[in-house]
């Protein structure tokens, strides 16, 4: 799903926020005032930039796009991410500030958590043979994806596994150099698959806060 549209962008700031366990409030608190959250501030810039240079413009928004990209150019460079826009889908739970690469030509779906030192490229040599990853895909630090594989919804890549061909069986772990299935996982146990949570309308104020795990336990035997 393209974002190109107001609704498609509120709903993408959603996801994201509850992916990464925001409250969804803009209270002035001394945290806020002396802490600054880049990562979130990442993510909304990202949005914006997506939704501004997907949509139809009129002159002042192609200014105001013009604005957006010098801002995301300039965080990406502090906080060293290499993220392409329209790459992935609603639901990205950026882990931790530090090097991360994602070729232009790679495709991640919603409800991706991302670590550290992931670096996400194309087949030596080649400009657009980069990995198409699913649903509720979990990235362990330091994994390395490459070349145009394919890799199955609700699957964990462990930390620095490399992974270089397709992986098409769900709910996997993957890990090791290179990467094998090395047994099953249930994503939500690690994984907050937040699209779900706002398609289903479950109560966000009861999860704000909760792990993965936790946020399970506690709705229970939803359709979560």
């Amino acid at each position: 799903m393209l974002l190109n549209s107001k609704k498609d962008l509120n709903y993408y700031l959603n996801a994201d926020r509850i992916a990464l366990n925001k409250a969804n409030n803009n209270k002035l608190t001394i945290k806020n005032l002396f802490a600054t959250d880049y990562i979130w501030k990442f993510q909304k810039i990202l949005r914006h930039y997506e939704y501004f240079h997907n949509k139809k413009k009129n002159i002042f928004e192609n200014i105001y796009l013009y604005i957006i990209k010098f801002r995301y150019n300039k965080l990406s460079l502090k906080l060293g991410f290499s993220i392409p826009i329209n790459a992935i889908g609603p639901g990205l739970s950026i882990a931790h500030i530090g090097p991360i690469i994602i070729n232009s030509s790679a495709k991640i779906g919603k409800n991706c958590r991302i670590h550290v030192g992931t670096n996400i490229g194309t087949e030596a040599g080649y400009a657009d043979k980069a990995p198409i990853l699913g649903d509720n895909i979990y990235i362990g630090p330091g994994a390395v994806l490459f070349g145009a594989i394919k890799i199955a919804s609700n699957c964990a890549i462990g930390a620095n596994a490399v992974v270089n061909k397709d992986f098409l069986n769900e709910s996997k772990v993957i890990a090791g150099v290179p990467a094998k299935e090395i047994g099953e996982i249930d994503i939500k146990t690690i994984n907050i698959l937040a699209t779900k949570i706002i398609d289903l309308k479950i109560d966000k104020s009861l999860i704000v806060g909760l792990t993965a795990k936790e946020i399970c336990q506690k709705l229970g035997k939803s359709e979560y």
